[in-house]
């Protein structure tokens, strides 16, 4: 059974997620708290599996709870986060503050909306209590020469990644020179957040990050975020390749799918791509890291110890996909070193 506290100022929303939380025969719910003066308490008392924390409370903000919960007592951590745009950047805050996953509220009442994130919910629960609970990740930006690599644009990166794949990515994306060939990326996250997120990576690193467009032309020092809930694909016209963008149904479990994306690279840049699969629960981008591969592409995963949750990456190794694995803050200099190999 995997015990899990509530934090959230409203009874309803309390009670409600309690509900569906215990419609699953796998989960607890071991305590409600109303603050995060009450749940402090509570933590200590009970010693939860997994808190289910809210973004918006009373006396202290989730946030500034979650930076003292993971100094003094780390604990798996889902938010519970509306779709606005304010809340977008707070849930972000929160990742950053090392929360494992968040949980997007359908509805300003949570009580009309339960049966939309009842699946979501659970599920993310379940994959927080196997995550790795860890301290946040020193950011780091790239000090390599600009002029260290030669500038391609044959040369494609292809990056898939899920749970705890916001804080992962900022290490790769930070760590890549400002010329590095374009990048395509699929993380799991609603398009809500999606802008929020690419302008926050955009701020820190030296390539531009910007959320896809159909159609587009890829550009060198240019990172491409696939939108939520559309599968994004390579494609070339000539000597140039450009990103497609549509709708479809989910693959392995996904959309946007790693798989989807990979696949794709695999057969439009064969041999001329990387492709790297960060943290994350599940096995999409296994499949078609796996075609990368036999395309020859080289390919990285992150290393168990580095990850959150190690699922996405075991899957592909343990398919036969994966050139080298890698430790999280050594991949982006991985990445050079296999560009200045070429």
């Amino acid at each position: 059974m995997i015990r899990v506290l509530i934090v959230d100022d409203s009874a309803t929303a309390r009670h409600s997620l309690r509900e569906i939380l215990e419609s699953s025969p796998r989960v607890e719910v071991v305590g409600l708290a109303a603050d995060a003066y009450i749940a402090r308490d509570m933590i200590v008392e009970l010693k939860p599996d997994v808190i289910c924390l809210d973004v918006e409370m009373p006396r202290m903000d989730g946030v500034t709870f979650l930076q003292k919960l993971m100094l003094h007592y780390p604990t798996p951590v889902v938010m519970v986060s509306s779709l606005t745009r304010s809340s977008a950047k707070v849930t972000l805050d929160a990742l950053e503050a090392g929360a494992v996953d968040y949980v997007a509220k359908p509805h300003s009442h949570i009580y009309d909306g339960k049966e939309e994130i009842r699946e979501e919910l659970i599920q993310k629960v379940i994959n927080a209590s196997y995550a790795r609970v860890q301290k946040k990740i020193p950011q780091t930006r790239s000090k390599m020469n600009v002029m260290s690599l030669a500038e391609t644009t044959h040369k494609v990166i292809a990056i898939g990644s899920s749970t705890g794949g916001t804080e992962a990515l900022k290490v790769v994306l930070g760590g890549l020179p400002k010329n590095a060939p374009a990048v395509l990326v699929v993380q799991h996250m609603p398009q809500s957040f999606l802008e929020s997120f690419a302008s926050r990576l955009n701020q820190m690193c030296a390539v531009d990050v910007k959320v896809a467009s159909k159609g587009e032309f890829i550009q060198t020092g240019t990172v491409y975020i696939a939108q939520g809930g559309k599968h994004m694909v390579l494609r070339r016209s000539g000597a140039n390749y450009f990103i497609e963008i549509g709708l479809g149904q989910k693959v392995s479990g996904h959309c946007p799918s790693v798989d989807v994306l990979f696949n794709s690279v695999s057969k439009v840049a064969g041999s001329n791509a990387i492709g790297v699969i960060l943290t994350g629960m599940g096995s999409d981008g296994a499949k078609g890291m796996k075609h990368m591969h036999e395309s020859g592409a080289k390919t990285i995963a992150q290393s168990e110890e580095s990850c959150v949750v190690f699922g996405m990456p075991k899957e592909a190794i343990k398919c036969g996909a994966v050139d080298k694995v890698v430790p999280l803050s050594e991949i982006s200099q991985e990445i050079v070193n296999l560009l200045k190999s070429e």
